[in-house]
């Protein structure tokens, strides 16, 4: 009886090492990889750089996020109320490609399908279940993504904003970087994690801040932002930013992750202005002001942008911030009826043509 039941421990203990190998396999390469070599030597050279880091612009200089007993407190409190209380409607027909114009398709988050003058650009796309680098852990979609990933007509490029887990994706990258021929254009340092997920080098294009490169006939032009970077303890090794993507008769914004900054007026002055802009509503606490901006930040810097129509991204999706899932959409709605800005609020998957976009009909409230 001894013997069977040694056995039986040792057969639960390798099942158990070998649940927890598949479970954890994933971790060290998700977690990227520094800038090394030359790619180091270039981000030393940034005039962002200093101190062993990135920094923000020096009028947007942030406060560290700094998790104590009230972070805990109000990411445990009101759960109920940061979740929808139905399905979120999607929209899954993958619209045929158009030859003209600017049309945008939120899938959820930040992830954005930008069709510019027939070329389509895929911005910080992320597929998973979860933004962590591990798949039991981390918060988890609260909507299915509406379509799935190779059923993506080709893209052109594929923008990264920065490296958190919630904007850059390995498993995402990875399957991209084997179904699609885009050229990945990224942040200065962002590279070194792109080649560890096996991208090959010649489709990464780094940029910093004001430096710009033309992809598939668009102008993508970095642009600053507010926020921080970083996928371990360790941070800002990498640079963050927003997006100014440039057609011939068409302009687009990306704030990425961005905190409200007096920096939006001095973009859209040099590239603006815009017909669109993708603006970040979600994820913001009076416990990390400077990171994430609010909905009525978003429709500031809409307007210091220069910008025709807003979108908003960076919501609906997981559960990352103590406010109620339906506030930043209600919000947003409010602040741009008084300041008479023309704003869109997509279901995820349904495609706008800025042309002709759909009217806002409130579609999220009746799942607050």
């Amino acid at each position: 009886m001894a013997v069977n039941r040694t056995v039986r421990n040792v057969l639960v203990a390798g099942a158990v090492a070998a649940a927890a190998g598949v479970v954890l396999r994933d971790l060290p390469a998700s977690l990227g990889r520094r800038p090394s070599g030359p790619r180091a030597d270039r981000v030393r050279r940034s005039p962002n750089f200093r101190d062993g880091a990135f920094h923000n612009p020096p009028s947007a200089v942030a406060v560290p996020i700094r998790p104590g007993f009230k972070v805990v407190v109000k990411q445990l409190g009101d759960f109920a109320s940061r979740r929808p209380r139905g399905d979120v409607p999607l929209v899954s027909a993958v619209p045929e490609p158009v030859r003209d114009g600017l049309r945008a398709t939120w899938y959820g988050h930040s992830s954005v399908l930008l069709e510019i003058e027939g070329r389509r650009v895929l911005l910080d796309p992320i597929w998973s279940r979860r933004p962590s680098p591990v798949r039991f852990a981390g918060p988890r979609r609260l909507h299915p993504a509406p379509v799935q990933l190779d059923a993506l007509p080709p893209v052109d490029a594929v923008v990264i904003s920065h490296d958190h887990y919630d904007h850059l994706d390995m498993p995402t990258v990875r399957a991209l970087s084997r179904t699609q021929a885009a050229r990945f254009v990224v942040p200065l340092g962002i590279g070194g994690h792109l080649e560890r997920w096996g991208v090959p080098a010649s489709r990464i294009v780094e940029l910093d801040w004001e430096e710009e490169a033309k992809v598939a006939g668009l102008r993508f032009v970095a642009t600053a932002a507010r926020h921080f970077s970083g996928r371990t303890l360790r941070r800002n090794d990498t640079l963050w930013g927003s997006w100014a993507i440039i057609g011939d008769r068409h302009r687009a914004f990306y704030a990425g992750d961005s905190g409200y900054f007096d920096g939006f007026r001095g973009i859209g002055a040099a590239h603006g202005p815009f017909d669109l802009t993708l603006m970040p509503i979600g994820a913001y606490s009076t416990l990390w002001p400077d990171v994430h901006m609010t909905p009525e930040e978003a429709v500031t810097a809409h307007l210091d942008l220069g910008g025709r129509l807003l979108l908003p991204v960076h919501w609906a999706t997981f559960n990352l911030a103590p406010h109620p899932w339906a506030e930043p959409a209600d919000r947003l709605w409010r602040e741009a009826k008084a300041r008479g800005v023309d704003v869109t609020v997509p279901r995820p998957g349904e495609p706008v043509d800025i042309a002709a976009p759909p009217p806002v009909d409130g579609w999220w409230q009746t799942l607050a």
